[in-house]
């Protein structure tokens, strides 16, 4: 039986950004250094094929400090954690390795320097997401007033609407984003925003290559977690773009082929959390079933890199 033909667009970039590269990273070394068990502090980042992966290393995932045993080492995830979380861990002689993302951190001295000013933060973000948690933890309780949609801006009662600044978490929609900040501004015009964007390059980037590729695709892939916001948002910027079916996956069996049929051409992407293996998994599906034409959609070149802590560049 012949296959039917299809155009399959790559968008780059996809997949793994610095951050996430970096915190995989701290776990491998920190393993090295160490010997397993190593303690990771939440999902070291949103992929479970990751942290299955590190898990079989010998890396122990938890949710909160106490499940950890004060002897061994403990990282914390790439989404950041509240001040507590390390005050803690000095307060019981852990060691412990930051394995915040560098972007996100950009973030948490951004809030703390314009409390040090005397101004009282709105972060634009998730309820319940690691890094908005994580953020929101680096100043005192009611310090920092969450925001998640521009109709949410109506109802925020600061302490002095002419003392605000706003942060974001950076991972969200530049475009929904960019509503909430326009209502801020026209709510409290004496509102300080970021030095410099808050959403990070990876998240940007991942964004604008689905928005090139949607116009082109009768379906769009996001290959990564449910838990992953980025990659959420990643499917409803192609819905947005044009796209009339768009769907998160996180491995080629949760494709669903019924929903396919009769398609002509599919986009392929990826969140920052997800790796490369996985996304020549649902390539390799399609080429099972299709007779494939692949066509890169590259609307930026990415060669960002960080290093890790000390410590773990140290010889053990």
């Amino acid at each position: 039986m012949t296959k039917p033909p299809l155009t399959l667009y790559l968008a780059s970039p996809r997949g793994f950004c610095a951050g996430v590269d970096r915190a995989i990273k701290i776990v491998e070394m920190a393993l090295e250094k160490w010997g397993a068990p190593v303690y990771v502090r939440h999902e070291i980042v949103h992929n479970k094929f990751v942290v299955d992966g590190l898990r079989d290393k010998g890396a122990v995932f938890v949710e909160e400090l106490d499940e950890c045993p004060p002897d061994r080492p403990v990282i914390f995830s790439a989404h950041g954690v509240p001040k507590s979380v390390p005050a803690a861990a000095e307060a019981r002689e852990m060691t412990f390795v930051d394995a915040t993302c560098p972007l996100v951190s950009k973030v948490h001295i951004e809030a703390a320097r314009h409390h040090d000013n005397g101004l009282q933060m709105v972060m634009i973000g998730h309820a319940g997401h690691p890094e908005t948690i994580g953020t929101m933890g680096q100043l005192p309780e009611g310090e920092v007033l969450l925001v998640e949609t521009a109709e949410d801006v109506a109802t925020l009662t600061p302490r002095d609407p002419e003392r605000l600044a706003f942060i974001t978490q950076t991972t969200l929609s530049v475009d929904d984003t960019a509503g909430v900040v326009a209502a801020l501004q026209a709510r409290f015009p004496a509102i300080v925003g970021p030095h410099k964007e808050d959403i990070c390059y990876a998240t940007t980037n991942r964004q604008e290559a689905v928005k090139a590729m949607a116009p082109k695709c009768d379906a769009i892939l996001v290959v990564g977690a449910p838990n992953s916001s980025n990659s959420k948002r990643l499917v409803e910027v192609g819905a947005k773009a044009g796209c009339a079916y768009a769907q998160l996956v996180q491995r080629a069996t949760d494709i669903d082929w019924r929903a396919l049929e009769g398609i002509g051409s599919v986009g392929i992407t990826a969140g920052a959390s997800a790796p490369e293996v996985l996304i020549d998994e649902v390539v390799a599906a399609f080429g099972e079933r299709f007779e494939m034409t692949v066509e890169k959609v590259v609307t930026a070149e990415e060669n960002v890199e960080f290093k890790v802590p000390r410590v773990l560049r140290e010889p053990a």
